[in-house]
């Protein structure tokens, strides 16, 4: 096995992990992931079967297979969920050699270069932050997620420790932004003095970290 076919399984595993979390939250609308497979005989693709949350026949779901290269390069588990996204939305004339069956599913390959890619939602940003601050990518772990919290005006409490500060630190974050940037900067702003005033009101926290506007 080659190094590229090495890279799509890892990629086929990571796709299949992050679809794990719309089994039972919706994809979009009412549509649910209903099954994640490897496309057949080491093709370099990802088949993801949606149906409404529960559904098992087959004949009520609907398959696409999704590429997983982007000329030289590989797409990422996101780009997969954001063209399944938009190859369900609307209506999209697929020619009769990119249509078929497979156990029971109407299935549909999908040419990436016929779609626009659905955006990166809210949702998505803060399922990734909580994901690589709960389970980091590359097994480091420089701050340690010890709980969240949605509040009000639609921001987020992460509480997190770090070798480098004492206890449980909260920190203030406004979902959206540069995602790659906060995670990187978040081991060195934990210990900063930006700290709301005393009369916080949680108890789960030493202090607060400000980082609405990062």
């Amino acid at each position: 096995m080659n190094e590229d076919d090495h890279e799509i399984e890892d990629l086929q595993r990571e796709v299949a992990g992050l679809l794990l979390e719309y089994v039972y939250a919706p994809l979009l609308e009412d549509q649910h992931v209903r099954g994640v497979l490897p496309a057949p005989e080491g093709a370099p693709a990802v088949r993801v079967a949606l149906g409404d949350r529960d559904e098992c026949v087959p004949s009520r779901l609907t398959m696409y297979e999704i590429p997983l290269g982007a000329g030289d390069e590989l797409r990422t588990s996101h780009d997969v969920v954001a063209l399944l996204r938009a190859a369900h939305t609307g209506t999209h004339i697929y020619p009769s050699d990119r249509v078929t069956s497979v156990m029971g599913m109407d299935l549909y390959v999908v040419d990436p270069a016929n779609l626009e890619e659905a955006p990166f939602t809210t949702h998505d940003w803060v399922s990734a932050l909580l994901r690589c601050l709960a389970r980091p990518p590359d097994g480091r772990r420089e701050t340690g997620l010890r709980g969240f919290l949605f509040t009000a005006g639609g921001l987020l409490r992460l509480y997190l420790d770090s070798a480098d500060v004492r206890g449980v630190v909260g920190a203030d974050v406004r979902p959206g932004g540069a995602l790659t940037a906060l995670l990187a900067a978040l081991p060195s702003l934990l210990g900063r003095e930006w700290r709301t005033p005393d009369t916080l009101d949680d108890p789960h926290c030493r202090y607060v970290v400000d980082l609405t506007g990062w």
